[in-house]
């Protein structure tokens, strides 16, 4: 009821205004009695995925709270487990006003954010600063002004800061709205990219005495081909896991509905068979040997057993969340 009040006005209101007014309040008023207007208690569904203990398989997509600030209040809603970022190593404003657009008759979203962020070192003060003492995962990206060529260099040194508050971390190859980025996810420059990232993970993994994983999130728009190369990358170099998928690209499911011909990544409803084809497609040219993350258009209890039935182990909600707010939840949890 509460949450189905303020989605009323909050939608009345631009969505990147609504977006950082919530994330304002929630952070404000996370360990105060108001936050009893957002927690619920949700029935343990216990996962083991990566050698860690989830204490359910539905989670948050990075993205929604990119500098960690709300740790706190998500955790409240249910979920069993977190990612935030996208995190760069130097603050940036991201792309320019207006950039974020919803389209309802879809339960869509499309963005253009651009990795806006206060930097990693932001990141980790919010993070120690924090209650939570769940599953955390930290997503790592480049800063737009670092070349391709150099990109790694800010991966590692993201993976250096956050490593020790971590308990997964993932590379972000697969924004449509950092130029050039997706590039990162094909033939030698992935490999290049993950062969460093590997051998600086086993190297932060002696120094800290600490096993954090590493994951890959890959977009949906990759072609038969190409989501075959990627997973052939991702195996050959030893990386943990992987998450299917990001935004796209693809315009075709909302055709003339508002905001439908914006730049930017398209999410939400639109993006759910594609993203589950991928999912499907990486189990099994797998083998079952990669362990996946399936988030695309979930935001019912059918599409979250559907993701999962494509070969996901865990969940993970963005749009579906920002519509549907934290019952979304516990919806697909008492289905499970």
């Amino acid at each position: 009821m509460f949450y189905d009040l303020a989605r009323r006005f909050m939608f009345t209101r631009d969505a990147e205004w609504a977006h950082e007014f919530a994330l304002h309040n929630l952070r404000r008023f996370s360990n105060t009695p108001f936050s009893a207007a957002w927690s619920q208690s949700v029935t343990d569904h216990p996962v083991e995925f990566l050698g860690l203990q989830f204490k359910n398989p539905v989670g948050l997509a990075a993205g929604l709270d990119k500098d960690a600030q709300c740790i706190d209040a998500f955790a409240q809603m249910g979920f069993g487990f977190l990612e935030v970022g996208t995190v760069t190593p130097r603050p940036q404003v991201g792309n320019d006003k207006p950039r974020i657009f919803r389209l309802p008759q879809s339960n869509a979203i499309i963005n253009r954010m651009g990795f806006n962020n206060k930097g990693v070192d932001n990141l980790v003060a919010n993070v120690k600063a924090a209650k939570y003492d769940g599953i955390l995962g930290i997503n790592i990206g480049k800063n737009k002004d670092t070349p391709n060529e150099q990109g790694k260099d800010d991966y590692i040194h993201c993976m250096r800061k956050v490593f020790e508050y971590a308990s997964y971390i993932t590379v972000n190859i697969s924004s449509p709205n950092t130029p050039g980025l997706r590039d990162l996810q094909y033939g030698a420059a992935l490999d290049d990219l993950l062969q460093s990232l590997k051998n600086e993970q086993l190297d932060l993994i002696a120094k800290h005495g600490k096993q954090v994983p590493m994951l890959v999130k890959i977009a949906p728009d990759l072609d038969e081909v190409q989501i075959r190369q990627v997973s052939e990358s991702l195996l050959n170099n030893k990386i943990d896991g992987v998450i299917a998928t990001n935004t796209t690209l693809e315009r075709a499911s909302v055709h003339g509905q508002q905001y439908a011909d914006e730049a930017g990544g398209l999410s939400g409803q639109p993006v759910r068979a594609r993203s589950t084809h991928v999912v499907k497609e990486l189990k099994r040219l797998t083998g079952g040997a990669l362990p996946i993350i399936g988030v695309g258009g979930i935001d019912d209890a059918p599409s979250a057993k559907e993701k999962l039935e494509a070969g996901a182990d865990l969940l993970q909600v963005y749009t579906g969340f920002i519509y549907k707010g934290p019952q979304l939840v516990k919806t697909i949890l008492n289905d499970l």
